[in-house]
């Protein structure tokens, strides 16, 4: 089976790639920006005759888009994460190699949810954010080109790789920070958040069964369990053997609530600033993944503590 993907040198992609790879029946292909791809090509400035003269030549049988951008602007994540897609699926109709795509779509789709119930693919979405509104519009135009697709919406992916930047990298890199001055508490704020944490090694999996399925439609990836965010902190917390004490920063009490990791700001006589977890989801998401069960013979198998222990070894790697 040759296939074509997509975004290989992102946190996901990386992932993806190697589970291919391992698969001796697969012939990989690898397409993106980087000096490392096999063929450059830009989706979001690229036209879709390009990336079609390019389909008909390699003539792979799975496209599997795990490019995308997390961070911007609305204008910029709909260029990425939208007009790319568009350009796929534009591409894919007029190329003859009639290949399956399988798009890495993403649970901020959903929006915010009702705490204690569990997301399924029939929820309506309603994202709360730009990012969440740019990747449902990239579900939808999959959804409609007519083409054998499948979207694996992925709720909050963990493990290795993990970017610093995101709620669970700077949760890694403040504890560090305080090990490494020998700190004796550490003040966090933003943890009442619940999110469903699935490593990325098993969305890796997930991908590599989407590319074997017939299934179409969308396909929840997840553990199928909200965990709440100061929960993560302290199984983090006895991973990387901090003996402090750990002090959530949220409540009335407090004049200001900085984000995971940020420093804390001198206090004044500012309102309390609340700093909402980044992708829109409010307090709770949980997904339903009984759909990826049956339908790809997919379930999770790396628990959240491993998935942790692997940010923890990078983040205290970091210089």
């Amino acid at each position: 089976m040759r296939v074509l993907l997509i975004g290989a040198n992102g946190y996901l992609g990386r992932f993806v790639a190697d589970r291919l790879l391992a698969d001796p029946a697969v012939q990989l292909t690898a397409l993106g920006r980087g000096d490392d791809a096999d063929v450059r090509f830009d989706l979001a400035s690229g036209s879709p005759g390009a990336l079609t003269r390019f389909l008909d030549a390699v003539h792979p049988g799975v496209v599997v888009n795990c490019a995308g951008a997390t961070r911007g602007g609305a204008r910029e994540l709909a260029r990425h994460n939208t007009v790319a897609v568009a350009t796929v699926c534009e591409a894919l109709r007029r190329s003859g190699c009639g290949a399956r795509l399988v798009q890495i779509g993403c649970g901020a789709e959903y929006g915010p949810s009702q705490p204690g119930s569990s997301t399924a693919e029939d929820a309506v979405p309603r994202p709360g954010g730009p990012y969440g509104v740019s990747k449902l519009a990239a579900t939808e135009l999959v959804l409609g080109s007519g083409l054998d697709a499948v979207v694996l919406r992925v709720f909050s992916p963990a493990g290795p790789g993990t970017p610093a930047g995101s709620p669970l990298g700077r949760l890694a890199e403040a504890m560090r920070r305080a090990m490494q001055s020998g700190d004796g508490e550490l003040k966090l704020g933003g943890l009442g958040v619940q999110r469903d944490f699935i490593d990325v090694r098993d969305v890796a999996r997930a991908v590599h069964a989407a590319s074997l399925s017939a299934a179409q439609g969308v396909i929840n990836i997840g553990s199928g369990r909200a965990v709440r965010l100061r929960d993560a902190a302290a199984v983090l917390a006895r991973v990387a053997g901090y003996g402090g004490a750990l002090h959530e920063l949220d409540g009335p009490h407090v004049p200001v609530r900085p984000s995971i990791g940020h420093p804390r700001p001198e206090p004044d006589h500012a309102a309390p600033a609340a700093y909402p977890y980044p992708d829109g989801c409010g307090s709770w998401q949980q997904a339903d993944v009984r759909t990826a069960r049956d339908r790809l013979g997919w379930r999770p198998r790396i628990n959240l503590e491993e998935s942790l222990a692997d940010i923890w070894m990078e983040a205290a790697c970091r210089i």
